[in-house]
């Protein structure tokens, strides 16, 4: 469902990405880890078609993302750091407005569902978005992948800021996402919450994938000791 192939973007002698393979099928969930500046955001934003490549491609569900802009976004859903809703409207009134985007059109009692199956507790329906924390915040944004029926979905560390509960229940969401044969990619920090999800991890950094594995082949020790040493970063032992 997401394939790169030697996809690259540089800004003037400055390569944000580069060079850059990697594939998420179906019912998988890939996370990307790695440094701010690494390249993860740069990736998410040319599957998203926010802008183009210097070279190489993107596919989603085997369209290039460039010439095939309008179709690709069919299946795509995206979820930020922060996610942006009508802080004046209710969860209903969000999730009918941004399904109507997408043409699709529910009935109250189904976008009650639809919210409950995101792990949106009943009482907050009908409250201001304003109120909410960020994980009711993101719960509607996953009620909106389910809603638009989203092949694919993209992450931006979705679950920064997020107190332990909260991101275990995100996680949880994208083990429902994925039972659905939903593709995921995610960026993130979180090494925890990517060895707990993820089907694939690669951790990146200066535009590059360095590393990758399938999670039943690292234990999370060995992950964080991976990361520490491609980030060159110096361990204290105690």
């Amino acid at each position: 469902m997401i394939f790169t192939n030697n996809l690259t973007k540089s800004y003037g002698n400055l390569t944000a990405l580069d060079n850059l393979n990697l594939e998420v099928k179906e019912g998988e969930i890939y996370c990307l880890l790695g440094a701010n500046g690494a390249g993860k955001t740069t990736t998410i934003n040319l599957l998203l078609g926010f802008m183009k490549p210097t070279s190489g491609n993107a596919f989603i569900n085997q369209l290039d993302v460039v010439e095939h802009s309008k179709q690709t976004k069919q299946y795509l859903a995206y979820i930020p750091e922060n996610l942006m809703l009508y802080p004046s409207l209710n969860a209903i009134e969000n999730l009918d407005y941004f399904s109507g985007i997408a043409n699709k059109n529910f009935n109250k009692k189904t976008l009650e569902s639809i919210l409950t199956e995101a792990g949106l507790q009943a009482s907050a329906f009908y409250k201001p978005v304003s109120k909410y924390s960020k994980g009711m915040r993101q719960k509607v944004g996953v009620a909106i992948a389910l809603a638009k029926d989203a092949k694919v979905l993209l992450l931006d560390e979705p679950t920064s800021g997020l107190d332990p509960k909260a991101s275990f229940e995100f996680g949880r969401l994208l083990q429902k996402l994925r039972q659905k044969g939903v593709a995921t990619l995610m960026a993130t920090h979180d090494l925890f919450r990517a060895k707990e999800v993820a089907t694939t991890i690669g951790i990146m950094k200066d535009g590059q994938l360095k590393q990758q594995w399938s999670v039943d082949d690292i234990t999370l020790s060995d992950l964080e000791k991976n990361y520490l040493e491609t980030m060159s970063y110096n361990t204290i032992e105690l």
